[in-house]
């Protein structure tokens, strides 16, 4: 006795196995992460009009005036927890556009109000 495979009732069940099999090996595949240099965080600082200090004028502007600072430690809750710098507030970011378009408002409210006080993110 023959089996004769009826392979317009296969095709479906077929193609669903194959978009599977494509979309699980799409999204579990191991991305080699770029690493940023130098050049890019200058590029991007210049882009987004900010100025890049040393941790030397950062030492210096914080010993004579630690209140015209509002550092900003940019880490996760834990890391925090872990030591910061003193007077220092947490504000974890993602580095997604996403994460920084949804904590918008947050940022500003964090902030403050005042314009000319000097801002560090670390």
């Amino acid at each position: 006795m023959a089996v004769s495979l009826n392979w317009k009732r296969l095709w479906l069940p077929i193609l669903a196995i194959a978009a599977t099999v494509a979309v699980l090996w799409s999204t579990n595949r191991a991305v080699t992460p770029y690493e940023p240099t130098w050049d890019d965080v200058v590029a991007e600082a210049h882009e987004g009009g900010y100025r890049l200090i040393s941790t030397d004028e950062l030492g210096q502007r914080y010993s004579k005036d630690p209140q015209s600072l509002l550092l900003v430690d940019t880490r996760q809750d834990w890391e925090f927890a872990m030591g910061h710098i003193k007077g220092a507030v947490n504000f974890p970011m993602e580095p997604t556009a996403w994460s920084r378009w949804q904590k918008k408002g947050r940022l500003a409210h964090a902030l403050g109000p005042d314009k000319n006080r000097f801002i560090v993110f670390y």
